[in-house]
């Protein structure tokens, strides 16, 4: 979640990468100017969406070519954006706390979210298109928890999903449509103890996937439901901060604990905050942060 725009340091890049499930990364887009934040991958395949500048744009995966995508009617955006299951739409969480829908070709965006005295934070659409899972914020509030909530993808009425007292984030929905998958501060007392949790939609089966002493966040399933990828912060972490030594972490989902693959990177906010994978569900794309300083990985 992020509620201003965010910008380069001096001396400072953002590097697009693309990973497979076999192992392999490659630098697709190196930017010096915009700092571009949290790809989503296209239904047909061809592109990445990523949000830079307050604005969307894609990012065509095998020229490399950039390209904003022309919205009207939506304050400036932060990382928290979802690809309608369709593939021609997208929702989007703009820096007022509301949630908006809008066509990926660009024209006007429509606001979904009502003034309830909370800030939304998207994070999934269910596999039919109906609903939303966001995180609710009292008064945006960030020395509130966040709250795990649904709402129907045509605006009206939401509803809370329990998964404790702690903070949670990132909730986005199984590719069967059956669980949450998020990460939740309510498995510990330590301050921001973040780890991967999953709840089924109707509030039961609340379950920690992952125990471990590192702070981790933003589980995304593969389309056909066999990997995961989350980043991991150091121990001790609260919240998902920005420029950080961290690591994007590939699992089965057959067994959490087991990395396949870790890359270790500069960055944290804007690395991963939203799913990123392909269609075919061989790839996903991941952004770093690197200073011109530091040691090369």
């Amino acid at each position: 979640m992020a509620h201003a725009t965010r910008t380069l340091q001096p001396g400072q890049r953002c590097e697009v990468w693309v990973a497979s499930v076999s192992g392999q990364a490659e630098l697709l887009f190196t930017s010096t100017d915009v700092l571009f934040e949290a790809p989503n991958w296209t239904l047909d395949g061809t592109a990445l969406v990523l949000n830079g500048d307050g604005r969307l744009w894609t990012l065509d995966v095998d020229s490399a070519e950039l390209t904003t995508v022309p919205l009207t009617g939506v304050p400036d955006l932060n990382n928290d954006h979802v690809l309608a299951p369709g593939g021609a739409g997208i929702y989007l969480s703009a820096n007022d706390g509301h949630i908006y829908r809008a066509s990926l070709g660009g024209g006007p965006a429509q606001r979904i979210t009502d003034e309830d005295g909370t800030f939304h934070f998207l994070h999934g659409v269910s596999p039919d298109g109906k609903e939303l899972a966001y995180v609710g914020i009292e008064a945006g509030d960030f020395t509130q928890p966040g709250r795990l909530m649904t709402m129907a993808s045509d605006g009206g009425a939401t509803a809370r999903v329990d998964v404790g007292p702690g903070h949670c984030d990132g909730p986005e929905y199984s590719p069967d449509g059956k669980w949450i998958y998020l990460n939740t501060a309510s498995f510990t007392t330590a301050p921001g103890h973040a780890q991967l949790a999953r709840v089924s939609r109707d509030g039961s089966g609340f379950e920690q996937l992952l125990a471990s002493g590192s702070v981790d966040w933003f589980p995304h399933l593969s389309p056909d439901g066999r990997f995961a990828t989350y980043i991991r912060f150091p121990s001790g972490t609260e919240g998902h901060p920005a420029d950080l030594p961290v690591a994007v972490v590939l699992v089965s989902t057959g067994d959490w604990s087991t990395p396949l693959q870790a890359w270790p990177l500069f960055g944290g906010q804007g690395t991963l905050n939203v799913n990123s994978w392909s269609p075919d569900s061989t790839r996903f794309a991941f952004v770093a942060y690197p200073l011109t300083d530091s040691p090369k990985d």
